[in-house]
């Protein structure tokens, strides 16, 4: 798969703003050459961005998928990479039309070099599972903190650049942000939609962590970022796709709702996961991890080395903390006991799940369970607008000879593509082996209770519930 791509990309000219005597060749293993430019390269040779090394992209899933090691950094390289691709096609068909200019050029680069630099440890995890317990702020974003440390790193190593770019590069870190500004507000609103696109969710940064991801983990992929940037064009402001690329594009979206399920949410890497964030929460107290959240100058000093630090630290504060790790070293993780698919005819208003809801339909009283001895994990899966589907946001034209755009129905394309956009599942974990029979009895009273039936496909295995015998 690496090779075929290398060479597709390769068919994309570098910009003509690139001087090959000031730029530095980087060898990347999914596109060959990357060149980086000099502005870049002053952002790159600081330690803030070379902490990316040490931030996985897949966070703990390199323990199920023993090939997930690579890093942020890669992909942060990757995405200034396609970014310049895509902005590069644009201008060299329509850039006299749209006044593309040089200026514009370096902050798509810029953003796509630095969206990711507000990450945290184990990546989405840090930012979903363990802030939100932590600080009360729910505001808090690695996009927005992406930001800030942009703003740090400019500061901290005197960054020649001017105040209108740097503007520039962050509102396109957080276009796809709730809070970001409207598009309509902003000048050529279209490069705002290259590196992260909230109008409908088609950005050059999927595009590299759907192909790098699944060539780390070994899966296959169908989907063709280089042919749908090659049919990108500018219509009223917005990057429109030609009529026939439509399935495409639905490639895009089902192939992250596939890495979602099978490596993201894969139900070992949640038990570690889940485990992760209790071994954060037990540290935090002592080594204020939380403290550094929203301080850019501590920060970046975060990385996944914090999981080697808690388990080689001596002090008797982080005993529970150590005995985690300890255990996920040992393969010793949370014990999946079942799942269900909420309804969906429930979708819309299901609540989510607790601990304490599980207890509290207990039956048996053979072992009296406490909301310590379970963990629920709730995963959502999407084509990255919720139940809608983001097809029907993207706007496509007949051919090169026509200025029309429009969108199109799924029904227009094929009676075979799926009515509903996003999947809801239910996740229950036993902490400790010994206990599972009686979780997943109560978690099958639970589903009882509330859905009127046993949602689950099958009950827990025999063979799981006697280990805990």
């Amino acid at each position: 798969m690496g090779a075929c791509y290398n060479d597709e990309l390769s068919k994309f000219s570098f910009s003509a703003t690139h001087d090959r005597r000031f730029s530095k060749n980087v060898h990347d293993n999914v596109y060959g050459n990357i060149y980086l430019d000099p502005l870049c390269l002053k952002f790159i040779d600081t330690e803030q961005f070379q902490r990316l090394r040490d931030l996985k992209q897949l966070g703990v899933a390199y323990l199920v998928y023993p090939g997930a090691v690579h890093s942020r950094f890669e992909h942060s390289l990757g995405v200034y990479r396609l970014a310049d691709a895509a902005i590069d096609q644009i201008r060299n068909h329509q850039g006299m039309e749209l006044g593309i200019d040089r200026f514009d050029v370096q902050t798509v680069r810029l953003a796509g070099l630095l969206h990711d630099v507000g990450h945290g440890p184990f990546s989405h995890m840090f930012e979903q599972e363990f802030v939100p317990r932590v600080l009360n702020n729910s505001e808090w974003s690695h996009e927005n903190m992406s930001t800030r440390m942009v703003d740090y790193i400019v500061d901290e190593h005197n960054i020649d650049i001017e105040s209108e770019a740097l503007k520039k590069v962050k509102d396109m870190i957080v276009a796809s942000c709730d809070h970001a500004s409207p598009n309509n507000l902003k000048e050529k609103c279209f490069l705002y939609d290259i590196v992260a696109n909230g109008r409908n969710g088609i950005d050059v940064d999927k595009f590299d962590y759907i192909v790098r991801d699944s060539r780390a983990c070994g899966l296959s992929c169908n989907f063709e970022p280089v042919r749908l940037m090659q049919t990108m064009r500018v219509i009223g402001d917005e990057i429109c796709y030609r009529a026939k690329e439509y399935l495409t594009i639905h490639k895009l979206f089902s192939a992250r709702a596939d890495l979602r399920r099978n490596v993201y949410t894969h139900a070992k890497v949640k038990a570690i996961e889940l485990m992760v964030v209790d071994a954060l929460l037990e540290a935090n107290d002592h080594l204020r991890i939380d403290s550094s959240v929203d301080d850019p100058a501590e920060y970046w000093k975060l990385d996944d080395s914090i999981l080697k630090k808690i388990e080689t630290h001596p002090d008797q504060e982080l005993k529970e903390a150590r005995k985690l790790i300890l255990r996920i070293r040992r393969r010793d993780l949370y014990k999946f006991c079942n799942e269900f698919t909420v309804p969906k005819d429930k979708l819309e208003h299901f609540k989510d799940i607790t601990a304490q809801d599980i207890i509290c339909s207990q039956v048996s009283s053979r072992v009296t369970l406490k909301e310590e001895d379970i963990a629920v994990s709730i995963i959502k899966i999407d084509l990255t607008r919720g139940c809608s589907n983001p097809l029907g946001r993207i706007m496509f034209f007949k051919d090169y000879e026509s200025d029309e755009k429009f969108p199109i129905q799924d029904e227009r394309v094929s009676h075979m593509l799926p009515v509903c956009c996003q999947d809801k599942i239910v996740r229950v974990y036993s902490k400790e082996a010994d206990l599972v029979e009686a979780v997943s009895e109560a978690f099958e009273n639970f589903q009882l209770k509330t859905l009127g039936m046993k949602a689950q496909v099958h009950a827990t295995p025999d063979k799981k519930k006697r280990r805990s015998t």
